[in-house]
């Protein structure tokens, strides 16, 4: 409960996180709109997946996630704040799952805002552009179980793409070469299996990338043109996140600070 309480203490006290948090929310929600608004459905059966396409802004959004969970631990190593924070907190591991777990609780918490905002936006704008029930889409409801299920699980890969983060950064103890890391495992796997000719390993890497595999709970139609189930998806970042975290724990361990 200490590591804790000092782990939000510093949170909370810095600038920094708060403004990450504020602008994740605000790029998710706005990126979500412009998408929203420039798709049309003109007639019956003209396909789209309005939540999904509601959710669009996740993709842009991660980054900022990724650079708050980032800064969190390598941000400590930079300034030589990492001696103090485990003088004060000799078990190590204890101290990076405060982190974690703090983490994880203000990344669920602005990310719960930022979905619910895109799924509002969504809701707003895509009757305008003929995604109506007389197209076959009805208005995006929580009460509708595919979309609860993409609205919670954009959430749940917001937080995974925080440990991964804070797993990374553990593991490379640097700001930019954490943050790099990250977003090209996010970002040019998908790119590299657009490039790739080959359907065989397009789909492989689609299955294999954190980002690809894990938006997958996004979907709520035609699932069977994704490369993963939804939860199966989700399930990859989770194990993504999970390795990054047992690596980074067990090198904080065994190198000096």
């Amino acid at each position: 409960m200490r590591a804790l309480h000092a782990e939000w203490t510093k949170i909370r006290t810095v600038a920094g996180p708060l403004w990450l948090l504020l602008g994740m929310i605000a790029v998710t929600v706005a990126l979500s709109a412009g998408a929203a608004s420039v798709v049309r459905c003109d007639s019956a059966g003209c396909g789209g997946d309005p939540a999904k396409l509601s959710l669009t802004g996740v993709q842009l959004g991660q980054a900022l996630v990724a650079v708050l969970a980032v800064l969190v631990v390598a941000g400590e190593y930079g300034t030589g704040m990492i001696r103090t924070t485990l003088t004060a907190m000799p078990r190590r591991a204890a101290a990076l799952a405060a982190k974690a777990v703090t983490l994880t609780g203000i990344v669920g918490a602005a990310g719960t805002v930022a979905v619910l905002g895109s799924l509002l936006a969504g809701r707003l704008i895509l009757p305008g552009n003929g995604f109506t029930p007389d197209h076959g889409h009805p208005a995006l409801s929580l009460a509708d179980g595919p979309t609860l299920r993409a609205a919670a699980g954009s959430i749940l890969y917001l937080a995974l793409i925080g440990l991964l983060s804070l797993g990374m950064a553990a593991i490379v103890r640097d700001s930019a070469t954490s943050i790099g890391g990250v977003l090209g495992l996010l970002y040019l796997l998908p790119v590299l299996s657009q490039a790739i000719g080959d359907p065989h390993w397009e789909r492989l890497l689609r299955q294999i990338g954190p980002m690809s595999a894990g938006l997958t709970i996004q979907a709520t139609t035609d699932l069977h043109d994704q490369p993963l189930g939804p939860w199966a998806g989700l399930g990859v970042t989770a194990a993504w996140a999970t390795a990054a975290l047992v690596t980074g724990g067990a090198l904080l361990r065994t190198r000096d600070a």
